[in-house]
């Protein structure tokens, strides 16, 4: 009919490829598939063969920078540190990939991936390819540490404190467990004075050093030697000494502050008590509640020692304490009556003392403090002081009576695996001994957990692990929990007391459960560290 148009048919025109003359359908590019593929090849910016690293003494691949990883063959793990090891994949669109099965032993990975990318506008190009992995092998560094010997270290790090105790160095244990700051070393000695840290390289002996002077005041010096020189290659090999000196004063030390030192701390003092030990040392005025920070450097531009130290503290039985009003943060003046324990119910020698923990003490309470009038130390620390009178007590912490409590203790603490140097070990001579090493440390040991115990402050800076030998799950064991059984509080989960043991105080500070964290492994169990010898002897006993 006139004025009505023909229907059409909706169909693509047809064109010859301009480069086979195949007849295909109308495209931007205006060639066949086969022709695209093979003018434009969307995979040439990924390389198609490749290298990863594989440990044998622990099995475990190297996924960049430095991290190792357990995989098995043909898992999504390792799928992962191939595909991660590709450049040039951000430029195309990856679609799949997987395996292509080749024999184990041949130290080669197929990976077969799938992309897609457009090349011309609408055009969108798939490909399929294989990227070929060889294995190469490499010791990760814990194997590395694993199979050093001890003579092949390059760095030492030698940290010593001039000391009659080891506290401070028990503290810094764990500080370096928990930040993990040990993991490079491949030893580490026990000194008299201190310990030794051995590395293989320079750079992890600097780090070390620089996480001391963060948790501790220290001053350090480097050394190096001379080892070995290759005169046709020009190469030298060095091993590097740093010399750590902590700070020799200890946490509840009693000092007199040098005339310049009180006066550059505000005029604090100059008799003060050591509160904290840190990047810096925490002072106070027992008698003013005035504190202070006192920095390393300062105490290196004047050096002083401690004029009484916690080994030469007196216990003293409180017998009656009047508060003050005057109060600074947990800090509490107050009069306190007292006489030492060994005089108490054998003569009536009572002393009045002014002290700083009124808030902590209480009738029939004992506490440690410092018998300054019948002390004997050096009138050197006393220089630049004319008129200064000297109390006669000083009172610093409240105590507890002295028992063996181990056999109740529901946490433990990991210690570095370490080992006593040849110096400390008796070879048969007769060269007189003071005290036998292991027993000395096992008994310093013992008394910085119940430093612990006591101090809460102290514990929040460290990590404490549950005993997984004291402390058992809720229903207890098949063979030790009746059905129907209520489940025992953990307090009551402890070892039985054997007979005529002697009863706990019950005023004695636990640690509460919530402050235990899990995931402690015991020196019996495969790759845990060995504690220092003579720790579980003092808990069976």
């Amino acid at each position: 009919m006139d004025g009505v148009a023909a229907p059409t048919t909706g169909t693509l025109p047809t064109i010859l490829c301009c480069l086979c003359g195949t007849a295909i359908t109308s495209n931007p590019s205006n060639m066949c598939v086969s022709c695209i593929r093979g003018q434009v090849d969307i995979t040439e910016s990924i390389p198609k063969t490749a290298s990863i690293y594989y440990c044998k003494g622990c099995a475990r691949y190297l996924q960049p920078p430095k991290h190792w990883v357990a995989c098995e063959l043909e898992s999504k793990e390792l799928l992962t540190i191939c595909i991660k090891k590709l450049k040039g994949l951000n430029k195309v669109k990856l679609i799949d990939a997987g395996f292509r099965w080749t024999e184990p032993h041949s130290r080669r990975i197929h990976v077969r991936l799938l992309v897609q990318k457009e090349v011309f506008q609408n055009t969108i190009l798939q490909q399929e390819f294989v990227v070929e992995f060889v294995v190469d092998y490499q010791q990760c560094d814990m194997c590395q540490r694993d199979a050093a010997d001890l003579d092949e270290w390059q760095a030492v790090v030698q940290v010593r404190q001039k000391v009659q105790h080891k506290r401070t160095f028990l503290y810094l244990e764990q500080l370096i467990i928990k930040h993990s700051a040990h993991e490079d070393t491949v030893g580490i000695k026990v000194h008299p004075d201190g310990l030794d840290f051995y590395f293989m390289h320079r750079s992890q002996g600097i780090r070390f050093t620089s996480f001391l002077n963060h948790v501790v005041p220290i001053r350090s010096k480097q050394a190096d030697h001379l080892v070995s020189h290759d005169a046709n290659s020009n190469t030298y090999r060095y091993k590097y000494t740093f010399s750590v000196e902590i700070l020799p004063i200890c946490k509840d030390d009693l000092v007199v502050l040098p005339p310049k030192v009180a006066t550059h701390l505000g005029g604090i003092g100059p008799l003060v008590l050591v509160t904290k030990v840190s990047q810096a040392l925490t002072i106070i005025d027992p008698f003013t509640l005035q504190t202070a920070e006192l920095a390393a450097a300062l105490y290196w531009r004047y050096p002083f020692q401690a004029l009484m130290s916690i080994k030469q503290a007196t216990e003293f039985f409180i017998m009656d304490v009047e508060k003050s009003e005057d109060r600074k943060g947990k800090w509490c003046l107050a009069d306190a009556t007292a006489a030492r324990s060994v005089d108490y119910g054998s003569n009536d020698n009572q002393h009045f003392i002014r002290t700083h923990i009124g808030n902590f003490l209480r009738p029939g309470d004992l506490a440690l403090g410092y018998d300054i009038g019948n002390a004997v130390y050096n009138d050197n620390l006393l220089a630049g002081h004319k008129k200064l009178e000297l109390p006669d007590f000083v009172i610093f912490k409240r105590t507890y009576s002295k028992k063996n409590r181990s056999k109740r203790r529901m946490w433990r603490l990991k210690r570095l695996n370490m080992e006593l140097d040849e110096s400390m070990v008796d070879t048969g001579s007769h060269k007189r001994v003071p005290m036998d090493p292991i027993a000395k440390m096992a008994a310093e040991q013992e008394e910085f957990m119940q430093d612990l115990e006591q101090d809460k402050d102290l514990r929040s800076t460290i990590n404490i692990y549950k005993d997984p030998k004291r402390i058992q799950p809720a229903g207890g064991t098949d063979m030790d929990v009746d059905e129907g059984a209520q489940p025992k509080p953990v307090k009551q989960v402890v070892a039985a007391a054997e007979d005529g043991e002697e009863e706990e105080d019950e005023e004695y500070p636990e640690v509460p459960i919530e402050e235990l964290l899990e995931g402690l492994v015991l020196e019996d169990e495969p790759g845990a560290p060995a504690p220092v010898p003579g720790e579980d002897e003092q808990e069976e006993e």
